[in-house]
């Protein structure tokens, strides 16, 4: 017998006055009577459906440093410089759907403006179709993190290296940009074995705020909201994906900005005759100002030479006649022919 087998009968043993131990205990608590408590709740299904397919969905990836494709000499020797790498919008036209179409891959990581906060934008600062200056802002944004993080590494690189004093010049302006970071952590990340750690908390702050610009979407002339989840064939693989199309809910609530409707009157009549043909029945105008102020014009043109003309022919058989007209039925025929008009 080895000495293996000759320790079994004590494991055993031993096992069986902890199980006893446990029972005893829990007696006490109610068991076997009381369960405990229960370690998950019922989900209904259609929120657990919902779940499901949120992890299913993949993650837009983003790589940092960034791939190496250098598009010009500096990038070459230097390296390149760091971009965005922004979701892509798919533009598309269709007879039925319209001419301002988009879809986007649905992932699970990425981000939108708050309906509000899109609605403020175009409605208030009046970009809907060219988000140029959204993107240039993103992009700006990134970079000027990318670039502070790198002074922050600079900055910490700098205090392990103890014959630089960082107070003096060029190295004070640095200390000077990086420094109230540490004022502001410094009570609230705790040091760990005598080492401050704000920096590298700091850094990793940076990075996320960094990143979350690459997964940020506009939906620009929709509301995020407006997105209707689908599927669709791209590449020969079935990916789900937010499908933007119809009216834009925002040109229904308030009054399509000038510039675009000029733009569809005077170089896409094509758009402005699909707008007034699926969309007639809604109180939308979809012609110009100026349009309108013309079309407004040249009806009350109309409208005062239907009433001189028939102020003359009234004055022209008032003075024909022999007999004068009393002043009261003259008024009265006069009233008559101008509400008439008026309502014409």
């Amino acid at each position: 017998m080895s000495l293996d087998e000759k320790f079994i009968p004590i494991r055993t043993a031993f096992y069986e006055i902890v199980g006893n131990l446990f029972e005893k205990i829990a007696g006490i608590f109610g068991y076997p009577e009381n369960p405990g408590m229960l370690t998950i709740y019922e989900m209904p299904n259609s929120v657990y459906a919902r779940s499901q397919f949120f992890d299913s969905l993949p993650k837009h990836k983003t790589y940092w440093p960034p791939i190496q494709r250098p598009e010009t000499w500096f990038e070459m020797f230097v390296g390149p410089s760091p971009k965005v790498d922004a979701i892509p919008r798919y533009i598309y036209e269709s007879k039925e759907e319209g001419f301002y179409n988009f879809y986007i891959e649905n992932y699970k990581n990425m981000y939108f403006l708050p309906d509000w906060v899109s609605e403020f934008i175009q409605v208030r600062l009046n970009i809907c179709l060219d988000i140029s200056l959204l993107e240039t802002i993103r992009e700006v944004l990134f970079i000027g993190l990318m670039i502070y993080s790198q002074m922050v590494v600079l900055r910490i690189a700098i205090s392990w290296l103890i014959y630089i004093n960082p107070y003096t010049f060029p190295w004070c302006y640095l200390a000077a940009a990086v420094d109230w970071t540490e004022d502001v952590l410094q009570g609230i990340v705790p040091a760990i074995l005598g080492v401050n750690i704000t920096g590298s908390v700091f850094l990793g702050v940076l990075g996320v705020i960094a990143d979350s610009l690459n997964h940020l979407v506009f939906t620009m002339p929709f509301l995020p909201s407006e997105a209707e989840e689908t599927k669709l064939l791209i590449n020969q693989e079935m990916k789900d994906v937010l499908v933007f199309h119809y009216l834009p809910i925002s040109w229904y609530r308030y009054p399509i900005p000038n510039n675009i409707r000029e733009f569809w009157y005077y170089q896409r009549p094509d758009i402005l005759e699909y707008m007034q043909t699926a969309y007639h029945d809604l109180d939308i105008q979809f012609l110009p100002n100026n349009i309108l102020q013309e079309f407004n014009q040249k009806g009350n043109l109309d409208l005062t030479s239907q009433i001189t003309s028939t102020n003359l022919s009234l004055s022209t058989e008032v003075l024909s006649n022999e007999n004068l007209l009393p002043s009261n039925i003259i008024l009265d025929f006069i009233n008559n022919h101008f509400h008439n008009f008026v309502s014409f």
